[in-house]
């Protein structure tokens, strides 16, 4: 369980990817590894200026197109500064959305747009994970998961319920669509259960 590899934890909102993301990467370490646990949008100092324009805010503040400019922005800075300097030292990364979500979100929740994401994400990143973790719950639990949390990251959260319904078909379309890559978790249940399924699958 050790070694340069790239793995994201992907889902919808409230379906436990920070949660899952901490436990992995500490038995990763108590195994030896060195791991880099990060996040997007973010994870490198000008990524997490974007980051604040695009989860913050009335829904409506920006347009498909726009986020996923912005998104690509962000991303791009956290692959040079973050991501890449890391694998190349043989490090394992363990991130919190990567390009999934921007396929998901903007490029079929919101709008059919799918075809503009990949082709900026050839252009502009040109990397895929190793391994994809798709966390899976019912979105009206994680709808009531992500209320209980608060914060003002919300902006996606309040697009509302019906959104995280196609978030979360869009999510298990893109398992299909890349079955080498990426592997359901059932995220109901208790959080060391939803651990121990991750662990299994890593190793």
């Amino acid at each position: 369980m050790i070694g340069g590899r790239f793995i994201t934890f992907e889902g919808i909102d409230g379906s436990g990817k920070s949660t899952q993301l901490r436990a992995l990467a500490a038995r990763l370490r108590e195994r030896g590894g060195t791991v880099v646990a990060t996040r997007e949008p973010g994870g490198a100092p000008g990524a997490e200026e974007i980051r604040r324009l695009l989860v913050e805010g009335a829904p409506g503040r920006w347009s498909p197109e726009t986020e996923i400019l912005l998104f690509t922005a962000a991303r791009r800075d956290h692959l040079e500064r973050v991501i890449r300097p890391a694998l190349d030292r043989g490090e394992t990364v363990l991130c919190d959305r990567f390009v999934d979500s921007t396929r998901a979100y903007q490029g079929i929740a919101r709008a059919d747009l799918r075809a503009t994401v990949d082709a900026l994400h050839d252009l502009m990143i040109g990397r895929e994970a190793d391994l994809t973790l798709i966390l899976d719950l019912d979105p009206a639990r994680a709808v009531a998961r992500e209320r209980a949390r608060g914060g003002t990251e919300d902006r996606f959260e309040r697009f509302g319920t019906a959104f995280q319904v196609r978030l979360r078909a869009a999510y298990l379309a893109l398992a299909e669509e890349f079955p080498a890559r990426c592997r359901v978790v059932p995220a109901d249940g208790e959080a060391e259960a939803v651990a121990a399924r991750i662990a299994e699958i890593v190793a």
